[in-house]
């Protein structure tokens, strides 16, 4: 046996390891993540998500729906620090070009059990206001 490594350079998010129980990827920057490319939040139902900022910079996006209304916020990562999204909670990441993220999430996660929520103009407009 020997130990195992792995790396990802391209854009987007990639698996790197996954097992029956739980997946670890690598995530960088890609133009749908980019503050002028971002247009929804997505939520896992089912199952928590972490993500951890290496290097670059990245504002997590969260959502609670309250009365039909949308609440927006925004956390600021800082590096080496973990995040939970907890399950059904909406959220989305913004990054620029150099950033680099790990991220763990249980390896049932997928779109069976996700949703995607477009986001609105008005709503686009906060996103913008809330990532500085």
């Amino acid at each position: 046996m020997k130990i195992q490594e792995f790396a990802f350079e391209g854009e987007g998010l990639t698996r790197v390891f996954e097992n029956e129980k739980w997946m670890v990827g690598i995530k960088n920057w890609k133009p749908a993540n980019d503050i002028t490319g971002i247009d929804c939040l997505e939520r896992h139902n089912e199952t928590d998500e972490l993500f951890v900022l290496l290097a670059g910079r990245c504002t997590l996006l969260y959502a609670n729906e309250t009365d039909g209304k949308l609440e927006i916020g925004a956390v600021e990562m800082q590096p080496m620090k973990v995040y939970n999204i907890p399950s059904a909670l909406w959220h989305n990441t913004v990054t620029q070009k150099d950033t680099k993220m790990i991220l763990v999430e249980d390896s049932s996660t997928g779109m069976a059990n996700s949703d995607i929520l477009p986001l609105d103009a008005a709503q686009l407009a906060q996103v913008k206001a809330l990532v500085k």
